[in-house]
């Protein structure tokens, strides 16, 4: 807490400073002469990136307490990744499955086992080649959201899908 604290004061800081730079020049244009029309790079995920990934198929669904079948929105989400991962064929995933705090180590490590094996099963049912899918459960060790409440616990039930590789 006291990091988060520092943190923010920091940035509260800097904030301030920053409000303050433009000093003796007030009314001149700090941008004048300078062309903003071109960008300094290119904008948005590289293809094949687990940022494109990410933008354009989602890579996290998530599951109701103590269940591993897919939710229609689950479902949607695993077809964007389908329909993704056809147009990069040589990329290789692991789809992780997670679980909330709730539950014994042993039951959760059981439970993410098997929600991410439903995600696999459903890729593979849309014409993903099973070989190109890992599994791994991580059970309750790594939360999204630490915080023991409904909404994290939520967030925390998830199967979430990583790009291992792109090339062969």
């Amino acid at each position: 807490m006291t990091n988060f604290i520092k943190i923010a004061g920091v940035f509260v800081s800097l904030v301030l400073l920053s409000a303050c730079t433009t000093g003796g020049n007030v009314g001149v244009d700090p941008n004048a002469g300078i062309d903003t029309t071109q960008t300094a790079g290119p904008v948005g995920a590289i293809p094949g990136s687990q940022q494109d990934l990410e933008e354009n198929a989602g890579h996290r669904v998530f599951f109701a307490y103590n269940q591993y079948t897919l939710t229609p929105q689950a479902q949607s989400t695993l077809a964007r990744q389908a329909a993704w991962l056809q147009e990069y064929p040589e990329a290789r995933i692991l789809l992780s499955g997670n679980c909330d705090e709730r539950g014994t180590r042993e039951y959760n490590l059981a439970l993410g086992a098997r929600r991410a094996e439903a995600a696999r099963s459903y890729l593979a049912s849309l014409g993903v080649d099973r070989a190109r899918i890992t599994t791994v459960s991580y059970g309750k060790e790594r939360p999204i959201d630490p915080r023991s409440t409904e909404e994290a616990w939520s967030l925390n039930r998830n199967s979430t899908t990583t790009i291992k590789s792109v090339g062969s």
